[in-house]
């Protein structure tokens, strides 16, 4: 991701956020429809804890989901009816061109008939089958360590890693989420947990519930 700001680009408020992801797919949905990609994928952020917990904690404004930056144009040959916006910075660049692409990490599938945003797509940075954590490039795991399934196989992102992303900003539902999740974290989790929180985030209050 690049730091300058491709031309053009617009602001949409929260009101017209919610209602334009008010038809998000879930989970099962995207599975559905990404089965036989032969790119990594996996559901992240607040839908994958719910998946990791086998219950739904709370409402989810979209379904998020992450794949290696390389299996980007597979899964957009999927989708040839929807559009591909680009999002960052508080902007969102619709159908979006190879700068737009450049400069950002995250796309929202947009079904052009309607407007209606269904698939928050996160474009990860990687090394072949290596992920690499977009806030520290020291964090690398092979993504096969760092995806589970759920009993119907769906799969979803281990929610230590999720909850690393959420400590960035830590709002009201990231608190909600870690204090749901963390009494079904094993030992080892909260080790890898506390010992990523460490390298990326330093002093960060969760790091009180875990082990040192």
């Amino acid at each position: 991701m690049t730091d300058s700001l491709p031309p053009g680009g617009i602001v949409l408020g929260t009101d017209e956020l919610t209602a334009r992801w008010a038809d998000a797919w879930r989970p099962e949905q995207a599975a559905e429809r990404l089965d036989g990609l032969g790119a990594t994928w996996c559901v992240a952020a607040g839908w994958a804890l719910d998946l990791f917990l086998g219950r739904r904690t709370r409402p989810h404004g979209d379904l998020e989901i992450a794949l290696p930056a390389a299996g980007f144009p597979e899964l957009r040959e999927r989708f040839p009816e929807y559009a591909f916006d680009a999002v960052g910075y508080g902007r969102v660049w619709p159908a979006a061109d190879a700068a737009a692409l450049a400069a950002t990490h995250q796309t929202w599938l947009r079904d052009p008939s309607s407007g209606q945003f269904l698939l928050d797509v996160f474009r990860e940075p990687h090394e072949g089958a290596t992920w690499i954590c977009r806030r520290d490039a020291r964090l690398r795991l092979p993504y096969d360590a760092i995806i589970e399934r759920t009993a119907d196989g769906i799969p979803y992102l281990a929610p230590e890693l999720v909850l690393l992303f959420k400590a960035k900003a830590t709002r009201l539902k990231d608190q909600a989420d870690f204090d749901a999740v963390l009494p079904s974290l094993d030992v080892t989790r909260r080790a890898a947990l506390g010992g990523w929180l460490e390298q990326v985030h330093p002093g960060h209050p969760w790091l009180a519930a875990l082990p040192g």
